[in-house]
């Protein structure tokens, strides 16, 4: 067939019946016969402040957004242009919703008062790593926000705003991701399963497109720096070595993907099994990950969908933070693949049973 006579074929699965994210939580709200609103109100305002940084990640190559801004953040790290555009939408959207009275960002030291009117509802905290993997954005990379919603104490006092906002991940009243990728996708919970949303450009609305996500129990894949590997315990050593065997029935074997966007890893381990591992090590003995702006939200996130997260022995929910920027080891995914860590790392090979991939 010559060009000219080419026909574009009709594409297929063509959505008959949409629901947006605000229709869900709508609907989701009134399930709740004391719900207020605030939350679905929340989501909504998180949701805005996505499809702006979404704007500004898809026109980054042709707008003056990528590379450093030349300040140094809280964590030690030059801040990306796009990361401190992200915290600056994600305050303002969250400012203007009037729903959350405390802010704490990766890119800040300290939480951030942003409505002291309590009484009008403003009843939340949020935590959030405003662009995870920014320094992939240069190279068109995917890359994510990620957030953690907590209550306010009734007690609260601004001058207590630290104790108040140092809470285990077991007192979580949601968590969600937004991964900017080929498409865009917002993946959240509120404490009864996780759902995800895609981004239609065409009509600028979150619509469900994958219901009900549950993590498989085999997986497919495993990510991790191996890079690092001269820096790993011999623990985590025999964990890998275990990760990459062979089943002698089947022949086959877990992946290898790391894209080094936590977001975009978890993804994919999300939809297709598998395990995300940042451990500790020499150079990193407390891990890299932040406990509250990363782990604990991606850790609710997956138990909600059926799977695990540990620190490699304790479960990361029930972790105590000590401080806002403090670091974790962190195992997540399968089931499987997560206790069999543990099992390696306390030195008891023995109580791991079968092949990666079953």
């Amino acid at each position: 067939m010559s060009p000219s006579s080419y026909e574009i074929p009709p594409v297929s699965g063509e959505i008959e019946s949409v629901m947006t994210l605000e229709q869900f939580i709508l609907e989701q709200q009134a399930k709740r016969p004391h719900s207020t609103g605030s939350f679905s109100r929340l989501i909504r305002d998180i949701s805005v402040a996505a499809k702006i940084i979404n704007r500004n990640i898809r026109r980054a190559g042709l707008l003056d957004v990528i590379g450093e801004t030349g300040d140094v953040n809280v964590q030690g790290e030059v801040q990306k242009k796009l990361d401190a555009i992200a915290d600056q939408e994600l305050t303002r959207a969250l400012r203007k919703g009037g729903e959350c009275c405390l802010v704490g960002s990766e890119e800040r030291a300290e939480t951030v008062p942003i409505s002291s009117n309590i009484d009008a509802g403003s009843k939340y905290i949020i935590f959030f790593d405003p662009l995870d993997g920014s320094s992939n954005t240069g190279m068109n990379v995917s890359v994510g926000t990620i957030f953690s919603i907590y209550h306010l104490p009734e007690s609260y006092d601004p001058g207590s705003a630290l104790d108040v906002a140092l809470q285990p991940g077991t007192e979580q009243v949601g968590a969600g991701y937004v991964a900017y990728g080929s498409s865009t996708m917002f993946v959240y919970t509120a404490g009864d399963g996780v759902n995800g949303f895609t981004l239609d450009p065409s009509i600028g609305e979150f619509l469900l497109s994958h219901p009900d996500l549950r993590i498989p129990a085999s997986g497919q894949t495993y990510s991790i720096n191996e890079a690092d590997a001269e820096d790993f315990s011999d623990e985590l050593m025999a964990y890998l070595r275990w990760l990459k065997r062979k089943d002698p029935a089947t022949g086959e074997r877990l992946r290898a993907r790391y894209i080094g966007s936590f977001v975009s890893d978890f993804h994919r381990n999300l939809l297709t099994g598998g395990v995300y591992v940042y451990p500790a090590s020499t150079s990193h003995p407390n891990g890299k990950l932040r406990l509250m702006y990363e782990a604990n939200p991606m850790a609710m996130i997956a138990e909600q969908a059926g799977g695990t997260a540990t620190d490699g022995t304790r479960r990361i929910l029930e972790l105590e933070p000590e401080d806002l920027h403090q670091r974790t080891p962190l195992y997540i995914g399968s089931p499987p693949l997560v206790e069999a860590a543990r099992g390696f790392l306390s030195g008891e090979p023995e109580r791991v049973d079968g092949h990666p991939g079953s």
